[in-house]
Formats: structure tokens, C-alpha cells, sequence
């Protein structure tokens, strides 16, 4: 378990530790995504950057922006995928699997 759905507020972020890596949750209409949460592009945690139209999150140090849906790169000037994460939540639980980066061009 890396945190419990109840701690996640509605399209929000949340940064957790799983197998010694820093992902970063994200709670949209009322589904929970995960991604790494370091930025590809630069030293930046996505986390502390803004969700934007439900499914995009803007990196907070050069505002590329990702599809948390999939990881891909949608606004410059980020080109790599971010990894993703399974999630699955369980009496209210959240847990993770890692995932390989998808190889996802806008």
C-alpha cells in the first residue's frame, strides 16, 4: 500500500514512495493514476506542478505538460514518456505495480 484513496482530494497530487522511487498519484473523476514523479525533461516533481483539462499535468519548472492517462509528452518542451504505474485499490487502499515506459508520441 502506498497510500489510502481517502488521502487523495479530487483532482489533486500526491507524491509517494514505492520500490524506492518517487511517483506521483493523481486523483481524476474519481480514478487514481501514477506516474514517476520526476519529471523527463528536467529536475522537477511533477507533483508540484498543476493539473490542467482533467488529464494533463504541467511541470512546474519549464511547463511541459504529460498525459497522466498514458505518459506521454503533449506540450513541449518534454519529448520522453514518463513511466506509469498500475494501480489498483483495495478497501480503500492504493497499490502499485511498475510498468516499462510506453513508447507514446502525441
Amino acid at each position: 500500500m502506498v497510500a489510502e484513496y481517502s488521502g487523495i482530494e479530487e483532482d489533486e497530487t500526491l507524491s509517494v514512495e514505492h520500490e524506492d522511487a518517487q511517483i506521483c498519484l493523481y486523483k481524476v473523476g474519481g480514478v487514481i493514476f501514477a506516474t514517476d514523479n520526476k519529471c523527463t525533461h528536467g529536475d522537477a516533481d511533477l507533483s508540484e506542478g498543476l493539473l490542467q483539462d482533467g488529464h494533463f499535468i504541467e511541470c512546474p519548472l519549464h511547463e511541459g505538460t504529460f498525459d497522466i492517462r498514458t505518459g506521454a509528452p503533449v506540450g513541449l518542451p518534454c519529448t520522453e514518456a514518463l513511466r506509469c504505474h498500475e494501480v489498483r485499490i483495495d478497501a480503500g487502499s492504493i497499490f502499485l505495480r511498475a510498468r516499462q515506459p510506453r513508447a507514446v508520441n502525441p
